[in-house]
């Protein structure tokens, strides 16, 4: 690495004026980052009303705050973002960059390495430094194996998965240096335009945050499986995951798909019923703390991460297993 960039990046999603939990997650890896590389840990947040978050940030490891607060960032664009972001980061000069590994930073971190000239690792779960630089580890072949990723080019960017680090316990009384940043946008130089966007409105508890995720797939013989299952999570405060074949059969939303291509939760609970255990699935909730699978075959995949299985019909079990905790709850 150059001698002149050191110190960690953190791009920080909002969404109604607090720090989403990946947000959180990433600079706890900032900060253990910089404790090996040396370095500041710098968070960056694009939004509205971004009156507080400075400070939560801060409470979560951040020793420098910039916050863009702006109408056109409401929502996010990546246009919008790209030159904002490129010159805080030509000034700031870190070492490394960390985005989020969600829809919207997917979607951004590609196109900030180009602008930067500069590479990117997507899908990151753990980021060491060896010899004073950023080794990148990620899964690859659909989840069978893992790949460590390194940059000769600073900074090196990466995309982190949700759950793959654990948030730093809050501390109230640090300090940073907040600073409110104007925006470079030419808005006439955007060249795409949202003109709608519809939010698939969230009912009960949220999947990433959840302590009880109780997954479906192919083995919940059609939609009318999810039905069971959403009464067994309401029950129980938790929230309904599902494989990808069963999003791709329309028997539950795309939102629930579980997986390196979908979501990634790491519960108290995970609760499979009728999920193989394919890789691609298990890389989305190999970190649950416990794994209880139901599947009709003995052999099933899901049974090598499981603490406990059960062999059966889960068309049977997962109503008899709803009733017995009706009978508790009264």
């Amino acid at each position: 690495m150059t001698d002149n960039k050191s110190g960690v990046l953190v791009v920080v999603e909002v969404e109604d004026s607090q720090p989403i939990d990946l947000g959180l997650e990433m600079l706890a890896l900032a900060r253990r980052l910089t404790g090996i590389m040396g370095g500041t840990v710098t968070a960056v947040a694009f939004g509205t009303g971004l009156e507080t978050t400075g400070e939560t940030l801060t409470a979560y490891g951040a020793d420098q705050v910039l916050l863009n607060d702006n109408e056109i960032f409401t929502n996010f664009h990546a246009e919008a973002w790209l030159p904002d972001l490129s010159k805080i980061i030509t000034e700031v000069e870190p070492a490394l960059v960390l985005i989020g590994h969600s829809e919207s930073g997917t979607d951004l971190a590609p196109r900030l390495a180009f602008r930067l000239d500069v590479d990117v690792a997507t899908g990151c779960e753990s980021i060491d430094i060896v010899n004073g630089r950023p080794h990148m580890t990620r899964s690859c072949f659909g989840g069978l194996a893992r790949e460590v990723i390194t940059f000769t080019k600073t900074p090196a960017l990466a995309t982190i998965r949700s759950k793959s680090q654990q948030a730093l316990v809050p501390d109230m009384k640090r300090s940073a240096e907040i600073k409110h940043v104007s925006s470079i946008l030419d808005v006439n130089a955007i060249r795409t335009r949202v003109v709608n966007r519809d939010r698939e409105k969230a009912v009960g508890v949220q999947m990433e945050s959840a302590k009880v995720v109780i997954g479906g797939g192919l083995g919940l013989g059609g939609p009318e499986g999810f039905k069971t299952l959403n009464e067994i999570a309401e029950l129980v405060d938790g929230a309904v995951g599902a494989s990808r074949a069963a999003c791709d059969l329309d028997w539950c939303p795309r939102s629930y798909q579980i997986g390196l291509s979908g979501r990634t939760v790491a519960p108290e609970l995970y609760i499979a019923v009728g999920i193989s255990g394919a890789s691609h699935h298990m890389a989305g909730c190999g970190n649950s703390k416990t794994i209880v699978s139901v599947n009709s075959d003995p052999k099933a995949e899901i049974f090598k991460s499981s603490r406990f299985g059960i062999v059966g019909n889960s068309q049977e079990i997962m109503p008899a297993l709803a009733e017995e905790i009706r009978k508790l709850k009264a």
